[in-house]
């Protein structure tokens, strides 16, 4: 009798320690395949991650700090990215196309700059709905 016991248990450690490490890999395998990171205690807005066409708007822009917009994609593709800077319209940045390679993200950091305030927004359109995109806009201290 007590090596049944002995046996249902080490059974249920040897699932216990399979399914822990299906977790482990399935996280790393997240985090791998994520666009951009989190951009820690820094960011005013992060997207994960969206396919095909979208954008976002924000507001609590700091004007004593500098701006950073980032963008990621892939899947084959591009995407356009248009801002507007409600209070700032004379400092929109002109509108950017970024190519989406099929496998690999592609990236580029736009700076905003400083004296920036009040409400912002960025319109993505992508060339095909499959297009994946992240994107994080940041103020550092």
């Amino acid at each position: 009798m007590t090596h049944m016991f002995q046996g249902r248990r080490t059974a249920l450690t040897l699932a216990a320690t399979a399914a822990a490490l299906a977790l482990a890999t399935g996280t790393a395998q997240a985090a791998q395949d994520e666009l951009l990171p989190h951009p820690g205690p820094d960011g005013l807005i992060w997207v994960p991650e969206m396919t095909g066409s979208s954008g976002f708007v924000s507001g609590g822009l700091s004007p004593r700090l500098d701006t950073y917009t980032t963008f990621a994609c892939e899947g084959g593709g591009s995407m356009v990215v248009s801002f507007t800077l409600d209070e700032h319209p004379d400092r929109n940045p002109a509108p950017f196309t970024l190519d989406c390679p099929a496998d690999t993200p592609a990236r580029i950091t736009i700076p905003l700059g400083t004296g920036l305030h009040g409400g912002f927004g960025a319109v993505v359109t992508t060339s095909a709905p499959t297009v994946r995109w992240a994107a994080t806009v940041v103020q550092p201290e």
